[in-house]
Protein backbone atom coordinates (compact mmCIF):
# COMPACT_ATOMS: atom_id res chain seq x y z
CA UNK A 1 0.00 0.00 0.00
CA UNK A 2 1.20 3.55 -0.61
CA UNK A 3 2.73 5.58 2.17
CA UNK A 4 -0.10 7.45 3.99
CA UNK A 5 1.25 10.87 2.99
CA UNK A 6 2.42 9.84 -0.46
CA UNK A 7 1.50 11.87 -3.51
CA UNK A 8 3.22 12.10 -6.83
CA UNK A 9 5.39 15.25 -6.76
CA UNK A 10 4.68 17.85 -9.42
CA UNK A 11 6.87 18.96 -12.31
CA UNK A 12 8.17 21.96 -10.36
CA UNK A 13 9.07 19.99 -7.24
CA UNK A 14 12.79 19.48 -6.49
CA UNK A 15 14.50 16.16 -7.13
CA UNK A 16 14.85 15.45 -3.42
CA UNK A 17 11.09 15.48 -2.98
CA UNK A 18 10.65 13.05 -5.88
CA UNK A 19 13.31 10.77 -4.42
CA UNK A 20 11.83 10.83 -0.92
CA UNK A 21 8.38 10.10 -2.34
CA UNK A 22 9.55 6.93 -4.09
CA UNK A 23 11.74 5.81 -1.19
CA UNK A 24 8.81 6.10 1.21
CA UNK A 25 6.43 4.63 -1.34
CA UNK A 26 8.64 1.54 -1.49
CA UNK A 27 8.89 1.59 2.31
CA UNK A 28 12.67 1.81 2.31
CA UNK A 29 14.81 3.67 4.82
CA UNK A 30 17.67 5.87 3.68
CA UNK A 31 20.00 3.16 4.99
CA UNK A 32 18.23 0.51 2.90
CA UNK A 33 18.34 2.55 -0.30
CA UNK A 34 21.92 3.66 0.23
CA UNK A 35 22.96 0.03 0.58
CA UNK A 36 21.07 -0.96 -2.56
CA UNK A 37 22.57 1.91 -4.55
CA UNK A 38 26.06 1.41 -3.09
CA UNK A 39 26.39 4.98 -1.83
CA UNK A 40 26.79 6.43 1.63
CA UNK A 41 23.74 7.22 3.72
CA UNK A 42 25.12 10.73 4.23
CA UNK A 43 25.33 11.37 0.48
CA UNK A 44 21.80 10.04 -0.03
CA UNK A 45 20.58 12.31 2.75
CA UNK A 46 22.29 15.29 1.13
CA UNK A 47 20.64 14.45 -2.21
CA UNK A 48 17.19 14.20 -0.60
CA UNK A 49 17.57 17.51 1.19
CA UNK A 50 19.02 19.31 -1.83
CA UNK A 51 22.46 19.83 -0.32
CA UNK A 52 23.99 17.69 -3.09
CA UNK A 53 23.05 17.40 -6.76
CA UNK A 54 22.91 13.88 -8.22
CA UNK A 55 24.58 12.95 -11.48
CA UNK A 56 22.48 11.54 -14.30
CA UNK A 57 23.96 8.12 -13.59
CA UNK A 58 22.98 8.42 -9.94
CA UNK A 59 19.40 9.39 -10.81
CA UNK A 60 19.04 6.33 -13.03
CA UNK A 61 20.67 4.04 -10.46
CA UNK A 62 18.34 5.20 -7.71
CA UNK A 63 15.32 4.91 -10.01
CA UNK A 64 16.29 1.35 -10.89
CA UNK A 65 16.76 0.33 -7.25
CA UNK A 66 13.37 1.85 -6.41
CA UNK A 67 11.72 0.15 -9.41
CA UNK A 68 10.32 3.47 -10.62
CA UNK A 69 8.16 3.19 -13.80
CA UNK A 70 9.66 4.72 -16.94
CA UNK A 71 7.21 7.62 -17.01
CA UNK A 72 8.23 8.65 -13.49
CA UNK A 73 11.93 8.06 -14.25
CA UNK A 74 11.60 10.83 -16.81
CA UNK A 75 10.12 13.04 -14.09
CA UNK A 76 13.07 12.23 -11.81
CA UNK A 77 15.55 13.11 -14.55
CA UNK A 78 13.86 16.42 -15.33
CA UNK A 79 13.63 17.32 -11.63
CA UNK A 80 17.39 16.79 -11.42
CA UNK A 81 17.98 19.05 -14.44
CA UNK A 82 18.47 16.38 -17.10
CA UNK A 83 16.59 15.62 -20.30
CA UNK A 84 14.07 12.76 -20.17
CA UNK A 85 15.51 9.46 -21.35
CA UNK A 86 12.42 7.43 -22.28
CA UNK A 87 10.26 8.30 -25.27
CA UNK A 88 6.48 8.26 -25.14
CA UNK A 89 4.74 7.75 -28.47
CA UNK A 90 1.28 6.73 -29.61
CA UNK A 91 1.02 3.07 -30.51
CA UNK A 92 0.31 4.03 -34.13
CA UNK A 93 3.60 5.97 -34.34
CA UNK A 94 5.75 4.56 -37.19
CA UNK A 95 8.58 3.95 -34.70
CA UNK A 96 6.33 1.49 -32.84
CA UNK A 97 5.08 -0.28 -35.96
CA UNK A 98 6.83 -3.54 -35.06
CA UNK A 99 5.36 -3.45 -31.56
CA UNK A 100 1.87 -2.76 -32.90
CA UNK A 101 2.18 -5.65 -35.34
CA UNK A 102 3.23 -7.88 -32.43
CA UNK A 103 0.17 -6.83 -30.44
CA UNK A 104 -2.14 -7.40 -33.41
CA UNK A 105 -0.62 -10.83 -34.02
CA UNK A 106 -1.14 -11.84 -30.40
CA UNK A 107 -4.76 -10.65 -30.45
CA UNK A 108 -5.59 -12.24 -33.80
CA UNK A 109 -3.73 -15.43 -33.00
CA UNK A 110 -5.76 -15.88 -29.81
CA UNK A 111 -9.06 -16.21 -31.69
CA UNK A 112 -11.56 -17.82 -31.29
CA UNK A 113 -10.94 -16.72 -27.69
CA UNK A 114 -11.20 -13.07 -26.59
CA UNK A 115 -8.11 -10.91 -26.06
CA UNK A 116 -7.57 -7.18 -25.70
CA UNK A 117 -4.79 -4.65 -25.14
CA UNK A 118 -5.06 -1.90 -22.52
CA UNK A 119 -3.00 1.11 -21.47
CA UNK A 120 -1.87 1.94 -17.92
CA UNK A 121 -5.33 3.24 -16.97
CA UNK A 122 -7.13 0.18 -18.40
CA UNK A 123 -8.38 2.03 -21.46
CA UNK A 124 -8.96 -0.22 -24.46
CA UNK A 125 -6.24 0.11 -27.11
CA UNK A 126 -7.05 -2.86 -29.35
CA UNK A 127 -9.13 -6.03 -29.31
CA UNK A 128 -9.82 -9.08 -31.40
CA UNK A 129 -13.14 -10.06 -32.98
CA UNK A 130 -14.57 -11.83 -29.92
CA UNK A 131 -14.38 -8.86 -27.54
CA UNK A 132 -17.15 -6.70 -29.07
CA UNK A 133 -19.39 -9.77 -29.22
CA UNK A 134 -19.07 -10.23 -25.45
CA UNK A 135 -19.51 -6.48 -24.82
CA UNK A 136 -22.88 -6.47 -26.57
CA UNK A 137 -25.70 -5.16 -24.41
CA UNK A 138 -23.60 -2.72 -22.39
CA UNK A 139 -24.62 0.94 -22.20
CA UNK A 140 -23.64 2.90 -25.31
CA UNK A 141 -22.07 5.53 -23.06
CA UNK A 142 -19.67 2.97 -21.59
CA UNK A 143 -18.71 1.87 -25.10
CA UNK A 144 -17.67 5.34 -26.23
CA UNK A 145 -13.93 5.80 -26.69
CA UNK A 146 -11.87 5.62 -24.66
CA UNK A 147 -13.48 2.47 -23.29
CA UNK A 148 -12.26 1.71 -19.78
CA UNK A 149 -12.51 -2.06 -19.51
CA UNK A 150 -12.65 -2.13 -15.68
CA UNK A 151 -15.46 0.43 -15.62
CA UNK A 152 -17.23 -1.52 -18.37
CA UNK A 153 -16.86 -4.73 -16.35
CA UNK A 154 -18.18 -3.50 -13.01
CA UNK A 155 -20.61 -0.71 -13.90
CA UNK A 156 -24.29 -1.58 -13.27
CA UNK A 157 -25.02 -0.63 -16.90
CA UNK A 158 -22.03 -2.54 -18.20
CA UNK A 159 -21.22 -6.22 -17.91
CA UNK A 160 -21.81 -6.44 -14.15
CA UNK A 161 -25.43 -7.74 -14.36
CA UNK A 162 -24.20 -10.56 -16.61
CA UNK A 163 -21.20 -11.61 -14.50
CA UNK A 164 -22.29 -14.76 -12.69
CA UNK A 165 -19.56 -14.54 -10.02
CA UNK A 166 -19.62 -10.75 -9.71
CA UNK A 167 -18.61 -10.58 -6.03
CA UNK A 168 -15.58 -12.78 -6.64
CA UNK A 169 -14.56 -11.06 -9.90
CA UNK A 170 -15.11 -7.59 -8.43
CA UNK A 171 -12.89 -8.38 -5.42
CA UNK A 172 -10.21 -9.71 -7.77
CA UNK A 173 -10.24 -6.61 -9.99
CA UNK A 174 -10.20 -4.20 -7.06
CA UNK A 175 -7.30 -6.02 -5.42
CA UNK A 176 -5.38 -6.06 -8.69
CA UNK A 177 -6.05 -2.36 -9.24
CA UNK A 178 -4.94 -1.52 -5.70
CA UNK A 179 -1.70 -3.45 -6.22
CA UNK A 180 -1.08 -1.53 -9.45
CA UNK A 181 -1.76 1.75 -7.66
CA UNK A 182 0.66 0.83 -4.90
CA UNK A 183 3.35 -0.05 -7.45
CA UNK A 184 2.97 3.09 -9.55
CA UNK A 185 1.64 5.72 -7.16
CA UNK A 186 -0.72 6.82 -9.95
CA UNK A 187 -3.58 8.99 -8.57
CA UNK A 188 -5.72 8.28 -11.65
CA UNK A 189 -5.65 4.57 -10.82
CA UNK A 190 -6.55 5.31 -7.20
CA UNK A 191 -9.50 7.43 -8.33
CA UNK A 192 -10.62 4.61 -10.65
CA UNK A 193 -10.36 2.13 -7.78
CA UNK A 194 -12.48 4.34 -5.54
CA UNK A 195 -15.08 4.79 -8.28
CA UNK A 196 -15.38 1.06 -8.95
CA UNK A 197 -15.49 0.21 -5.25
CA UNK A 198 -18.51 2.52 -4.86
CA UNK A 199 -20.62 0.70 -7.47
CA UNK A 200 -23.59 -1.20 -5.97
CA UNK A 201 -23.22 -4.97 -5.69
CA UNK A 202 -26.56 -5.97 -4.21
CA UNK A 203 -27.07 -8.80 -6.71
CA UNK A 204 -23.42 -9.87 -6.77
CA UNK A 205 -24.11 -13.45 -5.79
CA UNK A 206 -27.35 -14.01 -7.68
CA UNK A 207 -27.22 -16.96 -10.02
CA UNK A 208 -23.49 -17.53 -9.67
CA UNK A 209 -22.23 -20.58 -11.49
CA UNK A 210 -20.31 -23.28 -9.67
CA UNK A 211 -16.53 -23.03 -9.90
CA UNK A 212 -14.76 -26.40 -10.13
CA UNK A 213 -12.56 -26.99 -7.09
CA UNK A 214 -9.41 -27.53 -9.16
CA UNK A 215 -9.98 -24.21 -11.00
CA UNK A 216 -10.83 -22.21 -7.88
CA UNK A 217 -7.57 -23.32 -6.32
CA UNK A 218 -5.37 -21.86 -9.07
CA UNK A 219 -7.17 -18.87 -10.62
CA UNK A 220 -10.12 -16.51 -10.24
CA UNK A 221 -12.47 -17.26 -13.15
CA UNK A 222 -14.47 -14.73 -15.10
CA UNK A 223 -17.98 -16.11 -15.59
CA UNK A 224 -20.25 -14.32 -18.05
CA UNK A 225 -23.91 -15.08 -18.73
CA UNK A 226 -24.71 -15.21 -22.45
CA UNK A 227 -27.53 -16.61 -24.63
CA UNK A 228 -25.23 -19.62 -25.06
CA UNK A 229 -25.05 -20.22 -21.31
CA UNK A 230 -22.51 -19.17 -18.68
CA UNK A 231 -19.06 -18.84 -20.24
CA UNK A 232 -16.18 -19.41 -17.83
CA UNK A 233 -12.71 -17.99 -18.49
CA UNK A 234 -9.29 -17.80 -16.96
CA UNK A 235 -7.01 -14.97 -18.03
CA UNK A 236 -3.34 -14.20 -18.53
CA UNK A 237 -1.49 -10.90 -18.86
CA UNK A 238 1.31 -10.31 -21.36
CA UNK A 239 3.68 -7.32 -21.26
CA UNK A 240 6.70 -6.30 -23.30
CA UNK A 241 9.79 -7.72 -21.64
CA UNK A 242 12.43 -5.06 -22.34
CA UNK A 243 10.70 -1.74 -23.08
CA UNK A 244 12.56 1.55 -23.33
CA UNK A 245 9.42 3.40 -24.42
CA UNK A 246 6.86 4.59 -21.87
CA UNK A 247 3.91 3.49 -24.02
CA UNK A 248 5.22 -0.05 -24.39
CA UNK A 249 6.00 -0.44 -20.70
CA UNK A 250 2.45 0.57 -19.84
CA UNK A 251 0.79 -1.66 -22.44
CA UNK A 252 -0.70 -5.00 -21.39
CA UNK A 253 -2.47 -7.72 -23.35
CA UNK A 254 -5.24 -9.55 -21.49
CA UNK A 255 -5.97 -12.96 -22.99
CA UNK A 256 -8.95 -15.06 -21.91
CA UNK A 257 -8.98 -18.86 -22.18
CA UNK A 258 -11.98 -21.19 -21.84
CA UNK A 259 -12.07 -22.81 -18.41
CA UNK A 260 -14.27 -25.69 -19.57
CA UNK A 261 -15.29 -27.57 -22.70
CA UNK A 262 -18.73 -25.93 -22.89
CA UNK A 263 -17.12 -22.48 -23.03
CA UNK A 264 -14.66 -23.56 -25.71
CA UNK A 265 -17.50 -24.88 -27.85
CA UNK A 266 -19.59 -21.74 -27.36
CA UNK A 267 -16.66 -19.47 -28.27
CA UNK A 268 -16.13 -21.31 -31.52
CA UNK A 269 -19.82 -20.77 -32.29
CA UNK A 270 -19.62 -17.06 -31.36
CA UNK A 271 -16.50 -16.64 -33.52
CA UNK A 272 -18.43 -17.92 -36.51
CA UNK A 273 -21.21 -15.42 -35.88
CA UNK A 274 -18.83 -12.48 -35.42
CA UNK A 275 -17.52 -12.71 -38.98
CA UNK A 276 -14.08 -11.77 -40.32
CA UNK A 277 -14.57 -8.00 -39.99
CA UNK A 278 -15.83 -7.74 -36.41
CA UNK A 279 -12.51 -6.84 -34.78
CA UNK A 280 -11.78 -3.47 -33.17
Amino acid sequence: MPHPSARLPGARDPFGLHLRHWRQHRRMSQLDLAGEAEISTRHLSYVETGRAAPSREMVLRLAERLDVPLRERNALLMAAGFAPMYRQRALDDPALAAARRAVDLVLKGHEPYPALAVDRHWNLVAANALVPVLMAGASAQLLQAPVNVLRLSLHPEGLAPRIANLAQWRAHLLERLQQQTAATGDPVLQALHDELAAYPVADAGHGAADVPGELASVAVPFQLRTPDGVLSFISTTTIFGTPVDVTLQELAVESFFPADAQTALALNTLAGRSGPDAGC
